[in-house]
């Protein structure tokens, strides 16, 4: 483990890396660490995908492949920040920005006319949705708030809006021909090569959809369906209910991670908030490209091009006008619910309608009653039932609540996060199937045209660290741990086997007696971690990998009053460490603050507590003790910039991201400078110390001058680093005394 891996991303997590690697490069250069950068972001993973058409200079390496052979090696050590997982809006910007910078980048092709725009739609669609995650993560996540964190969360909590017991927010969802109800599992027996396929129903020629999934002995393998039919008659159901209660209209789907099949879901929802649109002007709209799946925000702004878009802007103000109100994403410029698909992430957004009083904000710029529509049943009631808890108990108080940590089963593209290769919009009736090497049919399912069918493979070897994970946790803590699996569902089912047997493996846990672990349905395991949790109890929930991303934003913006404070340790299962750094939901916006007032609100604590367990790691791989005292003093430098409230503030004329990399890095060089277990550690950062502390006033006042005026980054996905690198470093005394050191 020669050196630590710190990733280059996006958006307001690479904004900070540019004012914060320097101090962390600087700092641990005198402990004889080498952390060095791997460009993971989606224009740099744009970029990789065509080097035969860019100039030498432009060129780069494929940084992820690259870390993901490196996650398999015990000597991995990466602080992975958020990076974009990029819907097809997003994409498509980043390829005009690049383009505009000179990169000869081919556009994304919607509908290939021959073999080389295939290949190119094939090269992009590598880098949608959350193509990063998978790679990296060859282990499973240990994922829970620091003491320190949480100590201060209760000392200083965050706003929380009021609960009323007549409260009109609820959440709807599909009762059955869903992907949960639908659900088939399996497990293989032997080492084999599924086929997946599609027999029409008119007798014509078996269509196959996906020729090769290799799959080991032990593997758990799903299918399943969502029928269309039935989620349009459940969207038109739903409109008409938000405007029968006079509540908000919003829906809640994943079209970042779910990136096949949520888009597909996204314009269903479109095409019913808008009918007779559709039925008018449909196809008008296809033929021009304007997808519903890519937004009502698209088509809007394609509108222009058409002889008769401005009927068709009539007709859609005419059925927003007659429809229930629709949640805002911003009120201020017209932007709804259903403008973009990856504006509105559940695991995001639903924690943040709880945490105000179940309120989304109105096209008035209030706050209103929501109906929040998620299609497929599978976790939405975990939010159904927080919603009930706070309408008969009101809100939770950040100052006395307890926590949730999580267990995530993620190692090895486990669970959902595998389906995008295996998921389909059904071109015409028939019957899906799965089949093995030897014909035989492991899964099938009856579909009709526009269905859309997914299937999602879970290795053996990750369910077995999960449930070793979770009991070491259980372990560790003495908190009760709850596995989240639902009997009633196909693939809980089958995982509830597994966990069982492996439970009662003592080779595998150890001795679990007087530990408390116990399996329950989601939404009973929610109903018991909440009554929990008001009385200042922790609970561990251990859960698969879809259902991980829904709890770590769940309770932590419930407790915290962000995702971003987690730590985040993914133990990996060959030895190595993944550090992540928190959630990146609301990096849009800090972004789009920063270049207008030049003023970055991004906090990263996230950055600071995964630095400090990698440097922690580094040491115990590599013997340097230096590593282990950056690691400690980290760990007490973030517990007194906690206590010293140095997190951004939210507006001008207070301290930003910048400025709580200063305190960071002063508290950290006190720290550094008074302990007693590397003198030469001691000597060496004292005079740092002493001077950012007497030019602690000279260092804000030229930190704080900047702020008010438009910054300029030289682009958004791809920053010009020179540019970013002058905004996001203002100060010269603050780098005069870190580049000395």
């Amino acid at each position: 483990m020669s050196s630590i891996i710190y990733t280059h991303t996006d958006e307001a997590p690479l904004l900070a890396t540019y004012s914060f690697l320097p101090i962390v490069q600087a700092y641990a250069g005198a402990a004889g660490v080498d952390v060095q950068t791997r460009d993971i972001s989606l224009a740099g993973r744009i970029i990789a995908l065509f080097p035969e058409r860019l100039t030498d200079e432009q060129q780069l390496p494929n940084a992820l492949a690259e870390l993901g052979e490196l996650a398999k090696t015990p000597e991995a050590n990466i602080i992975k920040l958020p990076n974009v997982s990029a819907s097809m809006p997003q994409l498509k910007a980043a390829i005009a920005e690049l383009q505009g910078k000179g990169y000869d980048l081919p556009d994304y092709p919607d509908n290939p006319a021959d073999d080389a725009e295939a290949d190119v739609k094939a090269r992009y669609d590598k880098v949608k949705g959350s193509a990063v995650n998978p790679v990296l993560r060859e282990g499973n996540s240990d994922r829970r708030a620091p003491e320190s964190v949480k100590n201060y969360a209760r000392q200083h909590p965050h706003s929380m809006g009021a609960w009323n017991a007549d409260s009109k927010t609820n959440v709807a969802t599909m009762s059955a021909d869903d992907f949960r109800h639908n659900e088939k599992s399996v497990v293989i027996e032997a080492d084999d090569d599924l086929r997946i396929e599609l027999v029409p129903a008119d007798g014509g020629e078996v269509v196959v959809l996906k020729p090769s999934t290799p799959v080991l002995a032990g593997e758990v393998v799903d299918g399943t369906v969502m029928h269309v039919a039935a989620l349009d008659r459940f969207l038109a159901e739903q409109i008409e209910r938000a405007k029968a209660e006079g509540v908000l209209f919003s829906v809640h789907l994943k079209a970042t991670m779910m990136k096949v099949s949520d888009p597909i879901i996204f314009g269903h929802v479109v095409r019913a908030f808008f009918p007779n649109t559709f039925v008018e002007y449909g196809d008008d709209l296809a033929a021009a490209g304007l997808s519903p799946n890519n937004g009502l925000g698209g088509i809007l702004a394609g509108l222009d091009a058409l002889p008769n878009g401005a009927d068709i802007k009539a007709s859609f103000d005419a059925e927003l006008a007659a429809g229930p109100a629709l949640a805002m994403v911003d009120s201020d410029r017209g932007i709804t619910n259903l403008h973009v698909p990856s504006d509105v992430i559940v695991d995001a957004s639903m924690p943040a309608m709880i945490r105000i009083g179940g309120h989304m904000w109105g096209p008035d710029g209030a706050e209103a009653d929501t109906l929040a529509v998620i299609p497929d049943s599978s976790y939405a009631g975990i939010y159904q039932a927080t919603i009930d808890d706070c309408r008969a108990n009101g809100a939770y108080d950040p100052a006395t609540m307890g926590s949730v940590p999580n267990v995530g089963l993620m190692a090895q593209a486990a669970e959902e996060y595998g389906s995008h290769d295996k998921t389909f919009e059904i071109g015409q009736s028939g019957t899906v199937r799965v089949v093995n090497r030897a014909g035989d049919a492991l899964i099938e399912h009856q579909v009709e045209a526009s269905d859309i069918w997914r299937a999602c493979q879970t290795k053996d070897v990750p369910i077995r660290d999960w449930v070793k994970l979770a009991v070491s946790r259980a372990r560790a803590t003495g908190d009760p741990a709850i596995f989240w699996l639902d009997e009633s569902r196909a693939h809980d089912r089958t995982l509830i086997g597994k966990v069982e047997t492996y439970l009662a493996d003592a080779d595998l846990v150890g001795d679990t007696t007087g530990l408390d672990i116990s399996i329950m349905s989601p939404v009973e395991a929610t109903k018991v971690s909440v009554e929990r949790i008001r009385q200042g109890l922790n609970t561990i929930s251990v859960t698969g990998n879809v259902l991980r991303d829904y709890n770590t934003d769940l309770f932590p913006i419930l407790e915290l009053g962000t995702s971003a404070k987690m730590l985040s340790v993914v133990p990996l299962i060959n030895g190595g460490g993944l550090f992540e750094t928190g959630a990146g939901g609301s990096a849009p916006k800090h972004v789009q603050q920063l270049v207008k007032e030049n003023y970055l609100r991004w906090d990263s604590l996230g950055e600071f507590l995964a630095l400090a367990e990698s440097f922690a790691k580094y040491a115990q791989a590599t013997g340097n003790t230096s590593a282990r005292v950056l690691g400690e003093t980290l760990d007490r430098g973030t517990g007194t910039f906690l206590n010293e409230n140095r997190s951004p503030g939210r507006r001008l004329g207070t301290i930003d991201n910048r400025g709580s990399h200063f305190y960071l890095a002063l508290y950290w060089a006190e720290e550094l400078a008074k302990q007693t277990d590397d003198a030469d550690l001691a000597a060496r950062f004292a005079p740092l110390a002493a001077t950012l502390r007497e030019q602690e006033s000279t260092i804000n006042a030229e930190l704080l001058a900047v702020q008010g005026s438009p910054a300029e980054l030289g682009g958004y996905y791809r920053p010009d680093d020179a540019l970013a690198s002058a905004v996001m470093r203002p100060s010269a005394t603050l780098n005069a005394a870190i580049d000395a050191l």
